[in-house]
């Protein structure tokens, strides 16, 4: 992690000078906000101390907001690991463990998955992928999801994704794609919609309020909207770039 600024001028040549001032142009990152974040890791080789210290990002947004085809590029793009917490939990129930026994029981009788059993299948799959940069899509649902998280995980992410869309869009998302899910009808999309509205705003305005979202225009084309998402990872990925060169 950089957390610490240090005065930049004795130490920046003019030919990084020119450079930091290229990367503030063309993704309007400033030179002292590269250094008070973390910054992404190399996949090969984890962090430079031996210790694992992930890089991760929340993909938030309502059904049909079109994130998990966004995250499908961020993978093939920046070599993300994609975690889904709804994947996650089914293959539990498949692998046929006491665990998984559980949360079958749990789904069967109409509650809601304990928060802290899913932050523990999001923490395995973490700690046993040789990656280092994750996004973990579609969690947290709720604050009470959040607060798991961050106890369990003992740290915050890094950043969160919010695809912001209009509710008219999603429901002709939804029921356009045609995957041949239970729950895409208009009446279950709608009460989707306004679970979404009720329980996963909060985290969305408390991470704003941390200074760690960023607001995606979910409209348009697959291509527009990833135009959006494109500088997010861009910008944290040069900067390690700039790390690298003002250590020289």
């Amino acid at each position: 992690m950089w957390r610490r600024v240090a005065s930049l001028s004795p130490l920046v040549s003019s030919a990084k000078s020119r450079l930091l001032n290229q990367m503030q142009v063309a993704y309007g990152i400033n030179a002292w906000q590269v250094f008070t974040t973390q910054v992404l890791n190399p996949a090969e080789g984890g962090v430079s101390d031996g210790r694992r210290n992930p890089f991760v990002t929340f993909v938030l947004g309502g059904p049909g907001s079109g994130k998990g085809t966004q995250c499908t590029r961020i993978v093939e793009t920046f070599g993300f690991t994609h975690l889904s917490a709804g994947d996650l939990l089914r293959n539990e129930i498949s692998s046929n463990t006491e665990n998984g026994s559980m949360i079958l029981d749990t789904i069967k009788e109409g509650k809601i998955v304990p928060s802290e059993v899913t932050v523990k299948l999001i923490k395995k799959a973490v700690e046993v992928t040789e990656n280092d940069r994750f996004l973990i899509d579609g969690f947290p649902r709720t604050e009470e999801n959040r607060i798991a998280y961050e106890r369990v995980m003992g740290t915050e992410p890094d950043i969160v994704l919010f695809f912001d869309c209009p509710e008219e869009e999603m429901i002709k998302r939804v029921l356009n794609r045609n995957q041949g899910r239970v729950d895409d009808n208009i009446d279950t999309v709608k009460e989707r919609l306004k679970v979404f509205s009720e329980l996963n705003l909060p985290v969305i305005k408390h991470y704003s309020k941390k200074g760690k979202l960023y607001k995606i225009d979910g409209t348009g084309s697959e291509d527009e909207i990833y135009e959006r998402v494109h500088p997010v990872f861009a910008a944290l990925r040069y900067s390690v770039v700039l790390v690298i060169l003002l250590a020289l």
